[in-house]
């Protein structure tokens, strides 16, 4: 056999290996009153004074999330919140952040399912919620600070809109009195401006604050080895992604009073908690020195995600204003990418862009614009596909004419092993030789394949981890590229109207779906371009592996299955021509007749040999 049929082989094993590896990869194994709100003191001339107190975060067992929301959101007067793609309320106790839901996003494609929940309030099922407050210093008391459990009133507004800001206010009775207000753009940012006014006789210092607030570890975590979940941040550049264990096993921190993650005097950066497809992250206002902190609090199982701003010296008569940012919402491309215009530091490396980033931003990037044009995210992969094989293309081009001079080869080859007989130095001596002179490369056969790997789990990750793929239809019964084929032979894969087995399920590997099938006989034709190897091995390796692909790869994401459909079929193509051009006709018909005939042959061939018989 050839040596390029033995670089295929070691390629295409390659690549087998890697993405079974890829798939199969589990991730890490998972794992009275409290004076808190997460923040240490605020300080003055190296003055410690307590924080304020905070109201008990361990949430009550409930039976009914539906109706423990309900009772939750009835416990305390609310603002609405109602703009294009945000409907929730603001609570007027400690004035959270604590109910959102995104209006253009369902939880599932079925006809009336629910919207997304992004946040909800102390008291439910997985409390998620953001609030803001100030740590007592100099001059005042920790109560005198409004905190989690202050009592709010409006004072301006009466709907948080887009251009409708709303805005709160408390008096604290000792001299102070606390404004907050609220605003919100249209798509998923939150602007909070904090203010205090001190009518008092003398100077007070304090330090503001915000955090966002998730009770116990997500129910709904994915725990997929490629996803990142739990907490992100940036501290002056520096990406630190921390999961929910990373968190919860943190060191004890003193000057925090709990476990903690903590940097210390960030100048730019943001933190705050992410999962697969939305996101809540504190951005401090520009030009503000910080510290962001991770803490978890174990006789609670409370994680939060903290920011707390240079403390504010107060002068009698005076009033001081500081501002951050909440971002509350999905985790989209394009609005990320504006924000991050706008000035919040790196908010794209939000998204788990992974180990490849080099190629996968890239990759999305021409995949979002192909869409723009296109408007089927579907043909958009495909275009893509294109795309990709062009620039590819010139190494491709080498490669396929080597091959293709290896094959004009074949007959000196076959010669050689004749004349050397059970020689394989010499045979190979001889091959080396004849390579040499003929200036015939024959590792060029495996180049593009090895290349197609890191490509492969690029394109895998921004299928799985980006939201413009989430529910985005191909068409008939393709409705979620990021889901495996949801058709099967039992439905006949989409023809009639029930689904087929569900996902990951045994009866989903065995009764393969239409794409699975459609990518298992486009690798089938491809190899048949060339003629089976002589080694019976290898013989059987190409044999089955276009079928053992076609099985991996049935419940991966149907839009990576697409990508690999369209790889072949361009790849099988250029092949195909560019052979061709080199004078070498491939007999596609003889080589797929020829397998047939050399089963058929091989099976007679065994029967008549004497160990069928019994013989030695």
């Amino acid at each position: 056999m050839g040596e390029q049929n033995k670089n295929l082989i070691l390629a295409t094993a390659l690549s087998f290996v890697v993405i079974l590896v890829w798939f199969v990869a589990f991730p890490p194994p998972d794992s009275g009153t409290a004076i808190d709100p997460s923040v240490p003191a605020a300080q003055d001339s190296g003055a410690v004074v307590p924080v304020a107190p905070a109201s008990a975060d361990a949430p009550a067992p409930l039976a009914d999330a539906a109706q423990a929301e309900t009772t939750a959101l009835e416990t305390a007067a609310r603002v609405d919140i109602e703009t294009p793609r945000l409907s929730g309320s603001v609570s007027l106790v400690g004035g959270r952040i604590d109910d959102l839901r995104l209006k253009d996003y369902r939880t599932t494609l079925e006809d009336g399912a629910p919207i997304v929940t992004m946040l909800s309030p102390q008291g439910t099922v997985d409390a998620y919620y953001a609030l803001q407050g100030w740590a007592a210093g100099n001059g005042i008391e920790p109560d005198a600070v409004p905190g989690p459990d202050t009592q709010w009133t409006l004072s301006g507004g009466d709907i948080l809109g887009v251009g409708t800001p709303i805005t709160l206010s408390w008096d604290n009775g000792a001299g102070q009195t606390f404004g907050r207000t609220i605003a919100v753009d249209e798509n998923y940012l939150f602007t909070l401006t904090q203010t205090v006014t001190n009518n008092g006789t003398a100077p007070v210092t304090l330090a503001p604050y915000g955090m966002i607030v998730q009770h116990t570890q997500p129910d709904d975590l994915e725990n997929f080895f490629i996803l990142h979940e739990g907490a992100v941040a940036i501290a002056d550049e520096e990406l630190t992604e921390t999961d929910w264990d990373g968190i919860s096993e943190a060191e004890m921190n003193p000057k925090w009073g709990r476990q903690a993650i903590v940097k210390e005097g960030v100048k730019k950066g943001w933190i705050g908690f992410t999962d697969h497809f939305w996101q809540a992250i504190l951005i401090p206002g520009a030009g503000q020195t910080f510290d962001q902190a991770l803490t978890y609090d174990a006789r609670t199982d409370v994680y939060r995600a903290v920011t707390r701003l240079p403390t504010q010296n107060v002068a009698a008569g005076t009033t001081t204003s500081v501002e951050t940012q909440l971002f509350a919402g999905a985790k989209e491309w394009g609005i990320l990418r504006d924000y991050e215009a706008g000035g919040v530091e790196k908010f794209v490396d939000s998204i788990d862009w992974g180990w490849f980033f080099f190629l996968t931003k890239p990759i999305f990037w021409l995949l979002h614009e192909i869409n723009k044009l296109i408007g089927n995210m579907g043909w958009a992969i495909i275009g893509l596909t294109l795309i990709i094989k062009a620039i590819l293309f010139p190494l491709a081009y080498k490669s396929y004419v080597s091959m293709a001079k290896m094959k004009e080869l074949q007959p000196q080859m076959e010669k050689l092993k004749e004349a050397a007989g059970d020689d394989r130095q010499k045979v190979q001596q001889g091959m080396m030789e004849l390579y040499k002179k003929e200036k015939v490369n024959p590792a060029a056969g495996c180049l593009p394949i090895l290349l197609q790997i890191p490509i492969f789990f690029s394109l895998y990750k921004v299928i799985f981890v980006t939201i413009e793929l989430r529910h985005a239809p191909f068409f008939g019964p393709f409705q979620d590229l990021s889901a495996p084929d949801p058709t099967s032979i039992l439905n006949i894969w989409g023809l009639l109207p029930f689904p087929g087995p569900e996902a990951g399920s045994i009866m989903a590997l065995v009764f393969i779906g239409i794409l699975p099938l459609m990518l298992g006989i486009s690798m089938w034709l491809q190899q048949k371009l060339n003629p089976a190897p002589t080694d019976p091995t290898q013989q059987m390796i190409f044999a089955w592996m276009p079928w053992v692909f076609m099985f991996m790869l049935g419940s991966f994401a149907s839009g990576l299955v697409v990508y690999w459909i369209a790889n072949n079929t361009i790849t099988f193509t250029q092949q195909y021509l560019i052979m061709r051009s080199q004078g070498y006709k491939p007999d596609l018909l003889g080589n797929i007749t020829g397998s047939f005939k050399r089963k058929k042959k091989d099976a007679e061939k065994d029967a008549k040999s004497p160990a069928k018989k019994g013989g030695k």
